[in-house]
């Protein structure tokens, strides 16, 4: 068995997180394929190092002093080294990184030595052969990753190595110089690595248990979600569930390899595995109807009334293209006999919002035009809902029952999600509802 081990920034905040994923990877000699973030932080008061060093940039950009941000992330790194006995020079990397930066104003270079120094650290303390990323991940001029090139690249270094650890979040273009991912890119580092090697499972370290059904900070101690498949994860992540980057499925989903979300201060839990299918799984232990409600506030629906719409060729076109005129996502299309409500995020809209209308009016002559902001959407995931009848007679009925005005809902036949817009104040009630009919309850039989 092969296993790919990501961990997380706070996994490695500080010297008592680094012991603890020295245990993690002691404990199961498959685990040979390491890939580390940066220091996160250690406290609410703390910072992680890659906001520091983005801070640092901006300080070199305008011309004024970085040194006391500098020290900090000096200070973090030796405090690290000494509580471990690490050998590492970090005197001479330091002094490498400020040479470099003070004749180089390119960003990715300066953020990425956050993962580059851990990587440092932890390989040492682990025993494990640092391989450095600007090394093995290969990007394209266009910014997408080489996967041929980096496959090369890393078969290198894989030949009779016990452990390999390398740096996530940043890699190399042709030409050698350093360029660095979209924030929490390690993600994204371990999934290509797992993909590579053929890694039998990805496990992803971090400071929680997995994924839970609903957002701790609306459900205290929700019940957590013990496998979901990479579409029911695509649905929650889009409407806001983040504890993993999305461009981190592609590379693993390719090759049918599952993903399995760890707590590092909880090693113990098995945490959430993400498959492709989970069918025989299931079998044996049959899924919650719903396996997760997320979603989020701020949307605008613009909804458009004229009869006989729905037999005018061309009418939705003629809408959509406007909202594609002005660069404005649309989220959903809920449609009726002569009505189209369109929901757009309203950060994306409010600089255009009238522009849109009046283009809506002169094209398409809708007799009535509504605008409502503040609106919130939800969505309700779960593979399970197809095979029970019923479920969005029973939401609706929930919903009434506890005097939350439905505003727009939406289903596609695959009945893999349904989602719900209410008002953003009833945004939590519309969440703790559901959560108590469909998952508490159901825990409880």
């Amino acid at each position: 068995m092969i296993k790919v081990t990501k961990f997380g920034g706070s996994s490695v905040a500080n010297a008592k997180q680094f012991a603890k994923v020295k245990h993690i990877i002691d404990s199961d000699p498959s685990r040979k394929f390491i890939v580390t973030s940066a220091c996160g932080k250690e406290s609410h008061e703390d910072h992680k190092v890659t906001d520091l060093l983005y801070l640092i940039q901006a300080h070199i950009k305008y011309g004024v002093s970085y040194e006391s941000l500098f020290d900090m992330i000096v200070k973090k790194y030796k405090s690290i080294q000494e509580e471990l006995h690490l050998h590492v020079n970090l005197d001479e990397e330091f002094f490498r990184i400020r040479k470099i930066i003070q004749n180089d104003d390119s960003p990715d270079y300066l953020v990425s030595r956050g993962e580059y120094l851990t990587g440092k650290l932890l390989a040492e303390y682990l025993g494990a052969k640092f391989v450095d990323a600007a090394d093995v991940i290969m990007f394209h001029y266009d910014g997408t990753i080489d996967m041929k090139r980096t496959s090369e690249k890393l078969m290198q270094y894989v030949q009779g190595s016990e452990k390999i650890l390398i740096p996530g979040f940043y890699g190399a273009t042709p030409n050698g110089t350093i360029k660095v991912m979209s924030r929490g890119g390690s993600d994204i580092t371990g999934a290509v690595l797992a993909n590579i090697v053929d890694a039998d499972v990805y496990e992803n370290w971090t400071d929680v248990s997995g994924f839970m059904v609903v957002d701790p900070r609306i459900i205290p101690n929700p019940i957590s979600i013990s496998r979901i498949t990479y579409s029911e994860l695509r649905e929650m992540s889009y409407m806001g569930a983040n504890v993993l980057h999305d461009d981190s499925v592609f590379p693993v989903r390719e090759k049918n390899i599952p993903i399995n979300i760890r707590n590092t201060n909880e090693p113990d839990h098995p945490g959430t595995m993400i498959m492709e299918d989970c069918s025989e799984m299931d079998k044996v232990d049959p899924p919650h109807a719903i396996t997760g409600i997320t979603g989020r506030k701020n949307y605008t629906v613009i909804s458009l009334t004229k009869a006989h719409s729905s037999a005018e060729i061309g009418f939705l076109r003629k809408v959509l293209q406007i909202f594609e005129k002005y660069n404005v996502s649309i989220e959903a299309v809920p449609v009726t006999v002569d009505t189209y409500s369109i929901v757009v995020q309203t950060h994306l809209i409010n600089h255009c919002l009238y522009e849109i209308i009046g283009e809506l009016k002169e094209t398409v002559h809708p007799e009535d035009i509504r605008v409502e902001d503040h609106q919130a959407m939800i969505a309700v995931v779960g593979r399970e809902m197809k095979q029970r009848a019923g479920i969005s007679g029973q939401l609706l009925s929930e919903f009434g029952r506890n005097k939350i005005n439905i505003r727009t809902i939406s289903q596609s036949s695959y009945e893999l999600t349904i989602m719900i817009g209410v008002s953003d104040n009833d945004f939590e009630k519309s969440i703790k509802a559901i959560y108590e009919k469909f998952v508490a309850e159901e825990k409880k039989q």
